[in-house]
């Protein structure tokens, strides 16, 4: 027991060490691949702050990574602004919009929380869908380069490399943040209100507060999420905004594990993996996709890492 947080520390700083060296072996493809799941991880993590720490189930976050995608594309596309700056702008702007729709979802609680939330992230979708002076409609934003990072460093952002291992810091960095967040005491009071929200209501705790600054900061993490997948796609479409986009999430944290910090990420790569390998065999990804991704919900209740965790728990 008291070896397996140094034993997951070692075992992360060797994944870091391997995922940065990965594209002096790798063809691009696996960097391509690896690069989403970097940032579907960071969009999956996010999430989980209000999932899995909080106890709420969100089907509207896909507003705040497509809009973040959004956000970063029109700055890059009209004032040819910095990518730091535009990241930045994405962090901002997911979680300036997750606080305006959490103001009103977190008054409501369980299905109807749900609910409200995937309203509020059709509704963004479809201003997004209409609105084709401003977005560009079903066509989306395209056209836009990405010149310099910002912040005095010279970097040549259109090799696939270089973005890849920018990705793969800024990811880290943010889910190191995310990480004290969660074992802060705001991130304990969250973990309580999963649990029991009503118990830690009597202790004068104001859980409607808390619960609307565990929405909006997951809000800002899947905007920053949306921000660096605009340029990875070199489009952003109102497919980032779709309900079945915030599935996603879900899916990833479930997979990997929901109780646990690195679950999401895990799950990103279970399921960014599995998408790739079943479509280079069949046009029918979906269905054998969907197989054993409930396979795989049913035979491992506490995700892959969870699951994992458990049982070296009990052999300790």
């Amino acid at each position: 027991m008291t070896r397996q947080p140094g034993l997951i520390a070692a075992l992360i700083a060797v994944l870091l060490v391997a995922l940065w060296f990965l594209p002096a072996w790798a063809p691009y493809f696996y960097i391509f691949v690896a690069a989403e799941i970097l940032i579907l991880g960071l969009f999956a993590a996010g999430f989980n702050l209000v999932f899995g720490y909080t106890g709420m189930l969100s089907l509207g976050h896909a507003a705040f990574f497509g809009f973040g995608a959004y956000v970063t594309a029109m700055l890059l596309l009209h004032f040819e602004t910095p990518l730091a700056l535009a990241l930045i702008a994405s962090l901002a702007g997911g979680g300036l919009l997750a606080l305006v729709i959490g103001f009103f979802c977190v008054r409501l609680t369980e299905v109807y929380f749900t609910m409200l939330t995937l309203a509020f992230g059709m509704m963004v979708f479809s201003v997004a869908q209409q609105w084709r002076s401003f977005t560009g409609g079903s066509d989306g934003i395209t056209g836009f380069t990405v010149g310099a990072f910002g912040l005095g460093l010279d970097l040549n952002l259109g090799n696939p490399a270089v973005y890849y291992h920018l990705t793969l810091v800024i990811v880290t960095l943010a889910a190191i943040c995310l990480y004290l967040i969660t074992i802060s005491p705001f991130g304990l009071i969250l973990r309580a209100m999963a649990e029991n929200h009503e118990r830690v209501a009597f202790t004068g705790i104001p859980v409607r507060r808390y619960r609307l600054y565990s929405f909006a900061i997951s809000g800002a993490f899947s905007g920053l999420a949306g921000g660096l997948f605009a340029p990875f796609t070199r489009v952003a479409s109102p497919e980032t905004l779709h309900w079945s986009q915030s599935a996603e999430p879900v899916l990833m944290s479930i997979l990997g594990g929901s109780a646990t910090f690195l679950g999401p990420f895990i799950g990103s790569a279970i399921f960014v993996l599995l998408e790739t390998w079943i479509t280079s065999f069949t046009d029918r990804w979906m269905l054998f996709l969907g197989i054993a991704l409930a396979l795989m919900v049913m035979y491992l209740r506490r995700g892959l890492l969870g699951t994992a965790l458990d049982r070296l728990t009990r052999r300790g």
